[in-house]
């Protein structure tokens, strides 16, 4: 395989904090390369290094000559007076210049420069250029050629810059967070098309579906260091468990090592003054090795909801629109105790205006939402925290809660709840406006979640958080005791907590799912074979059938839940039923007080079980 890029010795530092130091790997043709890492220990710096937008401290790149490469940044940057099809065809795509040369001549009327111009038009495939765009951005979900890049979402931005990179034909294309604020749809048309690509990658995601089905190499940042694993991300996963398990071995050697050694190194001077200098010298290796930390620090999210009454959350006629967009027509619903609801649509279907909506942040134009006495709400936004960008971490957090209540009964101070989320006493010193994506979010998960919230609603709460935090924040989100509406568009997040999903189809249009995300992409895929399977008259009649709402029926996780009620009813009624008929007999009852508490105990409990018993029977 021809080598595309080498990287050697490459070391980088912001003060007295190294990123990495003495890093060297090279991409050869036809990998694609995933970079792993948790937050703040520099992908993105290595990527901006790699794209010369950094400088490096020391350390070599070089690329093969003559290499065609584009670069996806996270956050793409268009001139806000451009169309889409004047983005694309922007003055430092070289296909764009070669027309650009090839106009030109056809102006001038020199017949040797437009013959130059059409050979390179010719060399550069740039004669059906506008027709590919076209198509490609067909493709991607932008059928608007002179739609204004300033009226355009993050979502839609992100969509005109893929297609620009791809219409450049690079042979490597460099990806920084690709999958951020595309809608599920675009990122498994992404997904598809670069696994059938014969281009070269180099990328950084949080996608973990993504890096597993694209990927064909990991290359993971880790104390300062890289490791690189020829394989998908579950083969990374497997190597690397296998890596920890052999440090940790041999970390407890070279320990055990030492603790001899520095017996002997502590010995008077005179007693070992004829031993050799490179036993001196490997004592002193050896304790270099040992300050090794295959610790990891992850953030705690040890925090309880608050208590959720029977009733929780009610929608009733819901209608809203703005213009002739129609986000919710007529919808009623009723929110139970420890629902775990996703909610998928492609961009603009209205998704965050629901959850808006939900919590009375944008009036509906008519309907009414009844929400329970008990429920807390906890918001993350995907707009980011609205503290003050002149803050400091510490004193944003403390104009919340001088005093941090978690559990109901544990205290703690903004600053020791902060190290909780892996904000050192140093960090929360920090600006709001010098933290890099993660640590934003970091910073609004606890600022979230420091109200113990009995109800959640998150909005994109993958974008920004390494894959670490996010496989933590999933454990939190499945025990969670409360209810929960996440939006993202993390296909493997999705699949891990929500119990159902609805699905945002447009024109008001949602459809209630009983099942993850891939349960929803299995159901669609069978679907399309039914309907490619059957007859045209059959066809016609389903095309003309009128659409219907789907009856919600029992998840397995409420099947479950209904029949421990069931269960549970019974032993509560013969417990009271005996209660009753001591308390009727006449005879003296000696703990009447403890008896009389526990029999107002069960009726509150028979109360609340068969409230829950009768909303799931009737989804039976």
């Amino acid at each position: 395989m021809a080598s595309f890029l080498q990287v050697e010795n490459l070391t980088k530092s912001y003060g007295d904090r190294i990123l990495f130091a003495d890093v060297t790997f090279g991409v050869n043709e036809g990998e694609k390369i995933g970079i792993i890492a948790k937050n703040g220990t520099g992908k993105s710096t290595l990527l901006n290094i790699i794209s010369r937008k950094e400088t490096a401290d020391s350390g070599k790149i070089t690329f093969r000559n003559d290499l065609r490469v584009s670069i996806l940044d996270q956050m793409p940057t268009f001139d806000d007076n451009a169309t889409v099809i004047e983005a694309c065809m922007h003055d430092n795509s070289k296909i764009a210049s070669i027309i650009s040369l090839y106009e030109e001549a056809l102006l001038s009327g020199n017949n040797d420069n437009i013959t130059r111009a059409m050979q390179q038009m010719d060399s550069a495939g740039a004669w059906d250029y506008e027709d590919r765009l076209k198509q490609l951005l067909t493709q991607l979900k932008v059928p608007n050629l002179n739609a204004r890049i300033s009226n355009m979402s993050g979502g839609q931005r992100k969509r005109v810059a893929l297609a620009r990179v791809i219409l450049e034909d690079p042979e490597l294309i460099i990806l920084d967070e690709p999958t951020n604020h595309l809608d599920i749809e675009i990122i498994e048309w992404l997904e598809d098309y670069l696994k059938r690509s014969r281009v070269t990658l180099l990328m950084v995601t949080h996608d973990r579906y993504f890096l597993d089905r694209v990927c064909n190499k990991i290359i993971e940042i880790d104390n300062k260091q890289i490791y690189s694993y020829d394989g998908n991300y579950d083969y990374y996963l497997r190597r690397r468990r296998e890596r920890i398990e052999a440090m940790t071995a041999e970390l407890a050697k070279v320990k055990n090592t030492l603790r001899r050694e520095q017996e002997w190194m502590s010995r008077q001077p005179q007693a070992r003054a004829g031993k050799a200098k490179y036993r001196i010298d490997q004592f002193y290796d050896l304790k270099d090795r040992s300050r090794v930390n295959l610790q990891e620090d992850n953030i705690n999210l040890n925090v309880k909801s608050s208590y959720i009454g029977s009733k929780i959350f009610e929608a009733v006629g819901i209608s809203k629109k703005f213009g002739d967009k129609i986000i919710l027509d007529d919808f009623t619903y009723t929110f139970a105790r420890y629902e775990k609801l996703g909610i998928i649509g492609h961009n603009g279907a209205g998704k965050s205006t629901f959850i808006k909506l939900l919590q009375g942040l944008i009036p509906s134009d008519c309907g009414e939402w009844n929400v329970g006495e008990t429920v807390k709400f906890g918001y993350y936004s995907q707009d980011g925290i609205a503290f003050n960008e002149n803050k400091r971490v510490i004193d944003a957090i403390t104009e919340i809660a001088e005093d941090v209540v978690i559990n109901g009964e544990r205290h703690y101070s903004p600053m020791q709840f902060l190290q909780h989320f892996l904000f050192s006493p140093a960090d929360q010193q920090k600006y709001i406006h010098t933290l890099s994506g993660g640590e934003r979010s970091r910073l609004h998960l606890a600022s979230v979640l420091m109200r113990s919230p009995n109800f959640l609603i998150l909005d994109e709460p993958t974008n920004d958080l390494d894959i670490v935090t996010l496989g933590i924040l999933e454990e939190y989100l499945c025990s969670f005791n409360g209810c929960l509406i996440v939006i993202s568009h993390d296909r493997y997040f999705l699949d891990n907590i929500v119990d159902h999903l609805f699905v945002f189809e447009g024109n008001g249009n949602i459809k209630d799912f009983p099942g993850n995300y891939s349960d929803y992409r299995n159901w669609l895929s069978e679907q399309a074979k039914l309907q490619t399977q059957a007859s045209p008259q059959e066809k016609q009649k389903s095309q003309e059938k009128p659409k219907t709402e789907r009856t919600a029926k029992l998840t397995f996780k409420e099947r479950k839940e209904f029949e421990q009620l069931t269960i549970e009813i019974d032993q509560l009624t013969t417990e009271k039923n005996q209660l009753d008929n001591l308390f009727n007999s006449g005879r003296e009852i000696p703990d009447i007080i403890e008896k009389s508490a526990r029999y107002n105990e069960i009726k509150e409990l028979l109360d609340e079980k068969e409230l829950r018993w009768l909303e799931l029977s009737e989804k039976e």
